[in-house]
């Protein structure tokens, strides 16, 4: 069915930054198809506040990991709506507190991130791609400060972001010029997910040093990040291949050192 409305796939969309995602470009005028692997609940809120602004929605459980589940999700849209416009792979999982337990690391472990992170957005990309070449659409990845500066809450997650960022700039150039391909890059973020990972006390203490040595002096909220995703789908017609920061300034580096300043 041939719909005016356009459409996007955005994994792991049922909490975070992929659940406000969702909204940003249901308020911009796309039928979205929320994903969700375990937070049910959360997910059907998600889909709620969609319909709520205008969208027409799926709400689609499915592993990214899997490939069958990568081609189901981009079936259930194509079935729905007759077109892919978007494909927003924010589906995410890491290992909190292992950066320097090595021994606490397993094959097992590293895979599970791995296969989540780097392989769920190469299948995802994979089942897409052919629809969103025909819509002439765009994907956005969901990278991590980890794969650019190599810190992170594990070397699982932050090899996994170091791959997202090198498929990246791979897919830029070869699936252009029918697609355009970027990735943002955040660092910490407000939202459930560093709360569960890192318990409230650190939490709160990550946020702390983000607004008290960034340039920007802020951390970032999951719509902060949304709205980058968004601008990026909807309206960037010339930008591809970019691994956007989106960190403060944490990546000029901390503050307390000298800069030269004009007078």
């Amino acid at each position: 069915m041939n719909t005016a409305r356009k459409a996007a796939i955005i994994t792991g969309s049922g909490t975070g930054v992929g659940a406000a995602t969702a909204l940003s470009l249901a308020r911009r005028g796309y039928d979205v198809l929320i994903n969700y692997s375990r937070s049910e609940a959360q997910a059907r809120e998600s889909e709620a506040a969609c319909r709520e602004a205008g969208a027409n929605t799926l709400l689609v459980r499915g592993d990214v990991s899997q490939d069958a589940d990568c081609r189901a999700l981009a079936k259930a849209a194509l079935q729905a709506w007759g077109r892919l416009d978007a494909l927003v792979n924010n589906a995410g999982v890491s290992l909190f507190g292992a950066a320097a337990a090595w021994d606490a690391l397993d094959a097992q472990a590293f895979q599970q991130v791995l296969g989540v992170n780097a392989l769920g957005t190469f299948q995802m990309v994979r089942a897409c791609a052919p629809h969103l070449k025909a819509a002439r659409g765009a994907i956005v990845n969901l990278s991590s400060v980890a794969g650019s500066l190599g810190i992170g809450s594990s070397i699982p997650y932050i090899a996994s972001k170091g791959a997202i960022n090198a498929m990246t700039l791979h897919l830029a150039r070869t699936l252009a010029p029918e697609i355009r391909v970027n990735a943002v890059c955040p660092a910490f973020i407000t939202s459930r997910w560093f709360v569960d990972g890192l318990g409230q006390d650190g939490f709160d203490q990550l946020k702390a040093r983000s607004e008290s040595s960034t340039p920007l002096g802020r951390a970032s909220t999951p719509e902060d990040v949304a709205e980058a995703i968004a601008w990026l789908v909807d309206g960037a017609p010339t930008v591809t291949g970019e691994l956007i920061q989106l960190d403060a300034g944490m990546h000029l580096g901390m503050l307390g050192l000298p800069t030269p300043r004009p007078k």
